[in-house]
């Protein structure tokens, strides 16, 4: 993408951040633009659908997988209007996205009152130190179903669709 692009499409992304706060959700706005010059946009939806995970970005990647019937989008860029949390990283990573481009940052969103640097200090923080405990349990040797049978079924099914 040029530098025109990152400019057009980033402002499209705060537009839709700014029309979105009169429209019962967040301020935040998301435009995935595939490799070929498509774009599929999403709006932070939170607190309108009751789903925490409906932010912005995983809004636009969910509607451009579901457009393109994939779950690749290889070779596309997502267009932010604030700096990705840490789940919205995760789905763009998840997504094979190629590149992020973003607006405000994390610090600007908090002074706005979201505590997106909440969730990026969890994962700085050491495992015993964590605010949610995060733990690790295997059923007991000769239990009815061990822990890694899904992966068992996973690696025999021949018909499954790696990703």
């Amino acid at each position: 993408m040029s530098t025109n692009d990152d400019e057009r499409f980033l402002t499209a992304a705060i537009s839709l951040a700014v029309d979105n706060v009169t429209n019962d959700g967040g301020p935040f706005g998301a435009v995935i633009v595939t490799g070929d010059g498509r774009a599929f946009d999403g709006v932070n939806r939170v607190t309108a659908n009751n789903d925490p995970t409906a932010h912005a970005e995983v809004m636009a990647i969910r509607n451009a997988c579901t457009a393109l019937e994939t779950f690749d989008l290889s070779g596309s860029t997502l267009y932010t209007s604030c700096e990705p949390c840490p789940m919205c990283l995760s789905a763009a990573l998840w997504a094979r996205v190629e590149t992020v481009v973003y607006a405000a940052d994390r610090f600007d969103a908090e002074q706005a009152g979201f505590d997106d640097a909440v969730f990026y200090n969890f994962f700085a923080t050491p495992v015993e130190e964590r605010s949610m405990p995060v733990r690790h349990f295997v059923p007991a040797a000769g239990s009815s179903i061990p822990a890694t049978a899904p992966f068992d079924a996973w690696r025999s099914l021949t018909a499954r669709v790696d990703y």
